[in-house]
């Protein structure tokens, strides 16, 4: 979308989740990864349209910071942070969540991606 003048868009904010296997730098970065690339195909938007990504974690995963995933992928121009979110009681833990600041096209709707027993997080999605 970003450098298509013909096309309107707008920005949007996409929400996404995902629970890695473990508190390990490679588990977090895989599981992250998959994550921003379902989100990017769901939307059928490509990194370019990524204006910024926020990145939370549960206070369970301490290794790695979930953006070195998106650098991994190429995101060098994405302003990104990272946080860890507060310990509330009861909460599942071991979660990577994510929300991303795209350009979309002024007719589509956010489609926001919960993986690998997020999904709990919305179950209205």
């Amino acid at each position: 979308m970003t450098g298509n003048a013909d096309i309107p868009t707008r920005i949007r904010g996409l929400r996404g989740a995902t629970r890695p296997t473990g508190d390990d730098p490679e588990c977090i970065r895989a599981a992250t990864r998959e994550l921003l690339s379902a989100l990017l195909a769901r939307n059928g938007i490509t990194s370019e349209s990524v204006v910024s990504a926020f990145f939370t974690t549960t206070p369970d995963l301490v290794s790695e910071f979930p953006a070195r995933a998106a650098r991994d992928l190429g995101w060098h121009d994405v302003a990104m942070l990272c946080s860890t979110e507060i310990p509330v009681p009861n909460a599942i833990g071991r979660v990577v969540r994510v929300l991303l600041h795209v350009e979309l096209p002024m007719n589509c709707s956010p489609k926001h991606v919960y993986l690998n027993g997020a999904e709990e997080l919305r179950p209205d999605l």
